[in-house]
């Protein structure tokens, strides 16, 4: 029988098929009803290969190392289930290199399915995710560029696609083409939450605050359907009212949307951690906000899942001076970029690391020894994974222990730097910062500029 988007399954029962169909479209909606959905699919159908391969990688983008055991119980009933088709026979192999360490591997097969089958909508979206992770942007765009001419305006998840472009296309630098493309999609598919938060990327990075607000305010029901992603799309929210300094709505959205179930998910960490390390750059007493977020923090110091995860784990303990557990995270954070075994441990070893002594360093006031390690680490933070909005937070923490260390020729250079990814467009910290320089200078008697080279 033949999905929602004419892929072959091997499922004879009409009604599983419709909870598959299910199942997939409330995947690229980041729809809370995902895992509803494929539990009935193999409630019904046992023997889905397919459907218990897709299990465990939606378990192991969940990033969390007690749900390695669920994924591969995942990869033994794929493999009893003694798959026969060749999309089904790569879906397991790609679980089987993930779950082995290696999602350059699971790209590889995912790769082959695309290129059989370009209107692949799940793949698609899968090789997403796995991109993202990885912080390939360029990568993110090529597959979505070779897919497209299987996205006809019939296909039921072009808007989904369009949706991803437009963050791919964000996440290289094309603003424009990223804000109407996301915009199209979202005309197509209205329940596409990751192609409205592409645009609120466009709005971040373009530094358009006042527009993005009126874009996600105008569209709140696009994300409302959503799994925990929505804590994220407020967290985008939450930057732009930091960049007009509304700090009482800042706070008001941590508490009652960003925060408002205090759960222990790495995507929520991250959210809550980043917010409140900018916050407190800007000055802002951010109370004991920091204390349920280093209590979820210390119990993950052995989860080594994605180095994304770990660094934001590390800024919840330092932001709360858990000396103990920052200890035990930064000898395991060694640890693993010294095996090298797999992906996520080469992508410790660099930029892993270096971002790791640069937060400990930033937490204990050692502000040259911050800046040397967060410089060090920018120029391949991207491999740490995650989106340019999201890694900001330690380029503005670079920027800031460079001017509180002195700096001031270097914080001024990579501040450039953060502006030119911006098209000239100058939001609030970097008019802050540039104030920040100049108020240096001045107090050093080297005035406005720079001493010439």
């Amino acid at each position: 029988m033949l999905d929602i988007f004419d892929q072959p399954t091997m499922l004879g029962d009409p009604a599983a098929l419709a909870d598959w169909n299910a199942t997939q479209m409330a995947f690229l909606a980041h729809g809370a009803s995902t895992p509803q959905h494929l539990g009935a699919v193999l409630a019904a159908a046992p023997d889905f290969a397919l459907g218990h391969a897709v299990k465990g990688m939606f378990y192991l983008l969940l990033g969390r190392r007690e749900l390695i055991a669920t994924a591969q119980d995942a990869l033994r009933l794929a493999k009893a289930a003694q798959p026969s088709h060749p999309r089904d026979r790569a879906y397991v192999a790609a679980l089987h290199l993930w779950l082995n360490g290696s999602l350059i591997g699971a790209l590889e097969q995912f790769a082959a399915i695309l290129r059989d089958y370009p209107g692949d909508a799940l793949t698609m979206k899968l090789d997403h995710a796995v991109r993202f992770v990885l912080g390939d942007a360029p990568g993110m765009r090529r597959t979505l560029e070779q897919v497209m001419p299987g996205y006809g305006a019939d296909h039921a998840a072009r808007g989904y696609l369009m949706g991803c472009y437009a963050f791919a296309l964000e996440e290289t630098g094309d603003y424009d083409r990223a804000r109407s493309t996301g915009r199209a999609g979202l005309d197509l598919s209205a329940d596409d939450a990751w192609g409205l938060h592409a645009v609120a990327h466009v709005h971040d990075m373009t530094g358009d605050s006042v527009g993005g607000i009126a874009w996600l305010e105008a569209r709140e029901t696009a994300w409302a359907h959503c799994n925990n992603f929505r804590y994220h799309v407020w967290w985008h929210k939450a930057l732009m009212h930091l960049d007009l300094g509304q700090i009482d709505e800042v706070m008001a959205l941590y508490d009652r949307q960003i925060r408002a179930d205090k759960t222990d998910d790495y995507r929520d960490i991250s959210n809550a951690t980043s917010l409140l390390s900018r916050l407190e750059l800007e000055g802002v007493d951010v109370g004991d906000r920091w204390e349920e977020l280093a209590d979820f923090s210390a119990n993950r110091t052995a989860d080594g899942c994605l180095v994304f995860a770990d660094l934001h784990y590390l800024m919840a303990l330092v932001g709360d001076h858990r000396e103990t557990a920052i200890a035990e995270m930064m000898g395991r954070l060694h640890r693993d970029a010294h095996a090298a075994k797999t992906d996520m441990h080469r992508a410790m070893a660099n930029p892993g690391l270096s971002a790791a002594a640069g937060l400990e360093a930033f937490g204990e006031a050692r502000y040259s020894a911050a800046f040397v390690n967060l410089a060090r680490a920018r120029t391949t933070l991207r491999q740490a994974g995650g989106s340019h909005a999201q890694r900001d937070v330690f380029e503005r923490l670079t920027i800031d222990a460079g001017i509180r260390a002195g700096h001031l020729d270097e914080a001024e250079a990579i501040l450039a730097e953060r502006s030119a990814q911006r098209k000239g467009h100058e939001d609030a910290y970097a008019s802050a910062r540039h104030a920040l320089i100049a108020a240096g200078r001045r107090a050093s008697g080297l005035g406005n500029h720079a001493p010439a080279a």
